[in-house]
Protein backbone atom coordinates (compact mmCIF):
# COMPACT_ATOMS: atom_id res chain seq x y z
CA UNK A 1 0.00 0.00 0.00
CA UNK A 2 1.35 3.43 -0.96
CA UNK A 3 1.47 6.26 1.50
CA UNK A 4 0.20 9.72 0.62
CA UNK A 5 3.12 12.10 0.21
CA UNK A 6 3.24 14.83 2.85
CA UNK A 7 5.75 17.61 2.21
CA UNK A 8 8.02 18.79 5.00
CA UNK A 9 8.97 22.45 5.37
CA UNK A 10 12.67 21.59 5.05
CA UNK A 11 12.14 19.78 1.71
CA UNK A 12 10.27 22.58 -0.08
CA UNK A 13 11.94 24.00 -3.18
CA UNK A 14 10.84 27.59 -3.81
CA UNK A 15 10.97 29.11 -7.26
CA UNK A 16 10.60 32.76 -8.23
CA UNK A 17 7.91 33.54 -10.81
CA UNK A 18 7.07 36.76 -12.66
CA UNK A 19 3.50 37.46 -13.79
CA UNK A 20 2.66 40.40 -16.06
CA UNK A 21 -0.70 41.94 -15.11
CA UNK A 22 -1.12 43.89 -18.36
CA UNK A 23 -4.74 43.53 -19.59
CA UNK A 24 -5.49 40.60 -17.26
CA UNK A 25 -8.71 40.66 -15.23
CA UNK A 26 -8.02 41.32 -11.54
CA UNK A 27 -9.79 38.24 -10.19
CA UNK A 28 -8.18 35.85 -12.65
CA UNK A 29 -4.73 37.28 -11.93
CA UNK A 30 -5.34 36.97 -8.18
CA UNK A 31 -6.55 33.37 -8.52
CA UNK A 32 -3.43 32.31 -10.47
CA UNK A 33 -1.12 34.14 -8.05
CA UNK A 34 -2.86 32.59 -5.03
CA UNK A 35 -2.52 29.07 -6.42
CA UNK A 36 1.22 29.65 -6.94
CA UNK A 37 1.65 31.18 -3.48
CA UNK A 38 -0.07 28.17 -1.89
CA UNK A 39 1.81 25.65 -4.07
CA UNK A 40 -1.32 24.14 -5.62
CA UNK A 41 0.42 24.08 -9.01
CA UNK A 42 2.95 21.52 -7.71
CA UNK A 43 2.49 17.79 -7.27
CA UNK A 44 3.95 18.10 -3.74
CA UNK A 45 1.09 20.34 -2.49
CA UNK A 46 0.32 19.79 1.16
CA UNK A 47 -2.46 21.92 2.68
CA UNK A 48 -0.77 22.48 6.04
CA UNK A 49 2.74 23.27 4.72
CA UNK A 50 3.90 26.36 2.84
CA UNK A 51 4.95 24.71 -0.43
CA UNK A 52 4.41 27.78 -2.62
CA UNK A 53 6.66 29.93 -4.76
CA UNK A 54 7.58 33.59 -4.58
CA UNK A 55 5.34 35.51 -7.00
CA UNK A 56 6.36 38.84 -8.53
CA UNK A 57 3.57 40.76 -10.25
CA UNK A 58 4.62 43.61 -12.55
CA UNK A 59 2.55 46.27 -14.35
CA UNK A 60 -0.06 46.32 -11.59
CA UNK A 61 -1.27 49.70 -12.88
CA UNK A 62 -2.39 48.05 -16.14
CA UNK A 63 -4.62 45.37 -14.57
CA UNK A 64 -8.10 45.17 -16.13
CA UNK A 65 -11.29 45.82 -14.20
CA UNK A 66 -14.22 44.32 -16.09
CA UNK A 67 -17.72 45.75 -16.26
CA UNK A 68 -18.42 48.80 -14.12
CA UNK A 69 -16.09 47.74 -11.30
CA UNK A 70 -13.87 50.81 -11.73
CA UNK A 71 -16.79 53.02 -10.63
CA UNK A 72 -18.96 50.65 -8.58
CA UNK A 73 -16.58 48.44 -6.56
CA UNK A 74 -15.77 50.04 -3.21
CA UNK A 75 -12.90 49.45 -0.80
CA UNK A 76 -13.22 50.52 2.82
CA UNK A 77 -10.75 51.19 5.61
CA UNK A 78 -11.03 52.76 9.05
CA UNK A 79 -8.65 55.38 10.43
CA UNK A 80 -9.24 54.33 14.03
CA UNK A 81 -11.00 57.57 14.94
CA UNK A 82 -14.74 57.84 15.62
CA UNK A 83 -16.56 58.18 12.31
CA UNK A 84 -13.29 57.48 10.51
CA UNK A 85 -14.53 55.03 7.87
CA UNK A 86 -13.06 55.84 4.46
CA UNK A 87 -14.25 54.65 1.07
CA UNK A 88 -12.52 54.57 -2.31
CA UNK A 89 -13.47 53.07 -5.66
CA UNK A 90 -11.46 50.39 -7.45
CA UNK A 91 -10.67 52.78 -10.32
CA UNK A 92 -9.28 55.42 -7.96
CA UNK A 93 -7.29 52.80 -6.05
CA UNK A 94 -5.83 51.49 -9.33
CA UNK A 95 -4.74 55.01 -10.24
CA UNK A 96 -3.25 55.87 -6.83
CA UNK A 97 -2.02 52.58 -5.31
CA UNK A 98 -2.29 49.75 -7.87
CA UNK A 99 -0.18 47.44 -5.70
CA UNK A 100 -2.79 47.55 -2.92
CA UNK A 101 -5.57 46.61 -5.37
CA UNK A 102 -3.84 43.33 -6.26
CA UNK A 103 -2.63 42.66 -2.73
CA UNK A 104 -6.18 42.99 -1.39
CA UNK A 105 -7.55 40.58 -4.00
CA UNK A 106 -4.85 37.98 -3.33
CA UNK A 107 -5.09 38.30 0.46
CA UNK A 108 -8.82 37.64 0.27
CA UNK A 109 -8.18 34.33 -1.53
CA UNK A 110 -5.54 33.04 0.89
CA UNK A 111 -6.41 31.07 4.03
CA UNK A 112 -7.30 33.22 7.05
CA UNK A 113 -4.69 31.77 9.42
CA UNK A 114 -0.95 31.82 10.24
CA UNK A 115 -0.10 29.88 7.11
CA UNK A 116 -1.99 32.31 4.86
CA UNK A 117 -0.23 35.29 6.45
CA UNK A 118 3.15 33.63 5.86
CA UNK A 119 2.30 32.80 2.25
CA UNK A 120 1.23 36.41 1.65
CA UNK A 121 4.76 37.60 2.47
CA UNK A 122 5.95 35.80 -0.69
CA UNK A 123 3.92 38.15 -2.91
CA UNK A 124 5.79 41.09 -4.46
CA UNK A 125 3.72 43.60 -6.49
CA UNK A 126 5.13 46.47 -8.57
CA UNK A 127 3.24 49.10 -10.54
CA UNK A 128 5.85 49.39 -13.31
CA UNK A 129 7.73 46.82 -15.36
CA UNK A 130 10.83 46.95 -13.14
CA UNK A 131 11.37 44.88 -10.00
CA UNK A 132 14.28 44.41 -7.61
CA UNK A 133 14.44 40.60 -7.67
CA UNK A 134 16.70 40.06 -10.70
CA UNK A 135 19.29 38.30 -8.50
CA UNK A 136 16.81 35.47 -7.82
CA UNK A 137 16.59 34.77 -11.58
CA UNK A 138 12.78 34.62 -11.71
CA UNK A 139 11.03 32.67 -14.43
CA UNK A 140 8.54 34.68 -16.51
CA UNK A 141 5.25 32.86 -16.99
CA UNK A 142 2.64 33.78 -19.61
CA UNK A 143 -0.52 34.02 -17.55
CA UNK A 144 -2.84 33.73 -20.57
CA UNK A 145 -1.89 30.04 -20.84
CA UNK A 146 -2.94 29.43 -17.23
CA UNK A 147 -6.33 31.11 -17.40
Amino acid sequence: MRQTYMAKASEVERNWVVLDATDIALGRLAAVATNMLRGKNKPTFTPNVDTGDHVIIINADKVKLTGNKAQDKKYYHHTGYPGGIKETTAGKLRAEKPERLIETAVRGMLPKNRLGRKQFTHLHVYSGSDHKHQAQQPETIDITELI
